[in-house]
């Protein structure tokens, strides 16, 4: 099942935590980083039915996003889109090959690593 392009409509920020040493006191302090950025992705809230169901398993997941494979995506990162900083739950690769899209099921929030 191909992933048709028209479906992507919001563009996203996919980003990394990376911990930086203040060179005066040498604190480390959790930043992120943009390493995907302006990814287009199709962000869908969870209806009604399928929040309830998720809260069983999952009751953080407010949503899911799509968006093509990308090489070195995890669960670690986060996604932003325009002031909505999404925690990624897991990673859903498609049924077929594993390799043209990703479901990602999303929670939101400030992550601070």
């Amino acid at each position: 099942m191909a992933l048709k392009a028209g479906r992507l409509r919001h563009r996203v920020d996919i980003q990394a935590r990376q911990d930086v040493q203040d060179p005066d006191t040498g604190d480390v302090t959790p930043t992120w980083v943009t390493v995907w950025p302006n990814v287009p992705a199709a962000i869908e809230p969870l209806s009604a039915r399928e929040f309830i169901a998720a809260q069983a398993v999952q009751s953080q997941v407010v949503a899911r996003i799509t968006m093509r494979y990308r090489e070195g995506l995890d669960a670690s990162m986060r996604i932003l889109h325009k002031s909505t900083v999404y925690n990624i739950a897991g990673l859903l690769p498609d049924k077929d090959s594993g390799l043209e899209y990703f479901t990602v099921p999303v929670s939101a929030g400030v992550n601070n690593g």
